[in-house]
C-alpha cells in the first residue's frame, strides 16, 4: 500500500492512470483505491480536480477497451492463455457466456464494478462479439455514474475531515468522527454485500447463474 501511495504520488496523473490501467486489466489493485487517491490529492493541490478526475476515467475505460479487443481479436484461443484461463475459469466462462447472449447490456453493468468479475467478463464481452459501440457506451456510462461519485466523496470527506479536527470542541470532534467512520462501514458493507452477490450468481456453486438473475425476455414471450 505505502510503495503504491509512493508511486501515485511521484508519478501524480501518469501514476492514477497507471495504477488504474493495471488494475482494469486484472491486476489485484481495487480502482476505488487509486479514485480516492486522486481525489484527496486534488484537494491537496497536487493535481487539478478536473484534470484528475479525465485521468481516473480514462484509466479506468482503457483497460476495459483493452480487454474487450483482446477477447474479440484473439476469440477462443485467448482461453489457451493461463492468465485468461485464471480469470476465466470454464464455470465462470459459461455461465458469462449465456448471460452475455440473453442479456448484454445488463451483464455489463452488473460486472463493471465487480474487482474480481470485470476483467473475465469483459474479455468475454469481446468473445461473444459484443457490438462494440454498445460495450462502450453502457460500460462509459457506467463509469461516468461511479468514477466521479468515488472521486467527489474523497475530495470532500478530506475537507470535512479537516473541518472536525479545526472548528468543533474534542469531544464534538470524536461524536463527528465516529459518525463519518459508521457512515463509511455502512457504504463499505452494501457495496461489499452487493458485489459478493453479484460474484456468488456467477461463481457460487449453490446459487443461481447471473444469467438466471438476469431473466430473459424470450423466456416471457414464450410463456405466452
Amino acid at each position: 500500500m505505502q510503495l503504491l501511495q509512493s508511486f501515485v504520488e511521484q508519478f501524480t496523473y501518469l501514476g492514477i492512470y497507471l495504477v488504474l490501467l493495471a488494475g482494469s486489466l486484472g491486476l489485484p489493485i481495487p480502482e476505488e483505491m487509486a479514485i480516492i487517491a486522486a481525489g484527496v490529492m486534488s484537494h491537496e493541490g497536487l493535481m487539478a480536480p478536473w484534470p484528475g478526475l479525465v485521468v481516473c476515467l480514462l484509466g479506468v475505460l482503457s483497460g476495459d477497451v483493452v480487454l474487450y479487443w483482446t477477447g474479440r481479436n484473439g476469440g477462443e484461443r485467448v482461453l489457451r492463455w493461463r492468465p485468461v484461463r485464471f480469470l476465466l475459469t470454464p464455470a465462470r466462462e459459461s455461465r458469462l457466456k449465456l448471460a452475455y447472449h440473453r442479456h448484454a447490456v445488463k451483464t455489463i453493468v452488473a460486472a463493471r464494478h465487480v474487482t474480481g468479475l470485470r476483467a473475465a467478463a469483459f474479455v468475454t464481452a469481446g468473445i461473444m462479439r459484443v457490438p462494440f459501440w454498445k460495450f462502450a457506451l453502457t460500460d462509459g456510462l457506467t463509469a461516468l455514474l461511479g468514477v466521479p461519485f468515488s472521486f467527489a466523496l474523497a475530495y470532500f470527506f478530506t475537507d470535512h475531515v479537516k473541518a472536525i479536527y479545526a472548528n468543533v470542541h474534542r469531544i464534538e470532534r470524536w461524536i463527528g468522527l465516529v459518525v463519518v467512520l459508521v457512515v463509511a462501514v455502512a457504504v463499505f458493507l452494501s457495496v461489499r454485500k452487493r458485489d459478493r452477490h453479484v460474484v456468488e450468481e456467477v461463481d457460487g456453486p449453490a446459487g443461481p447463474s447471473l444469467a438466471r438473475l438476469i431473466r430473459p425476455s424470450r423466456q416471457a414471450s414464450s410463456r405466452r
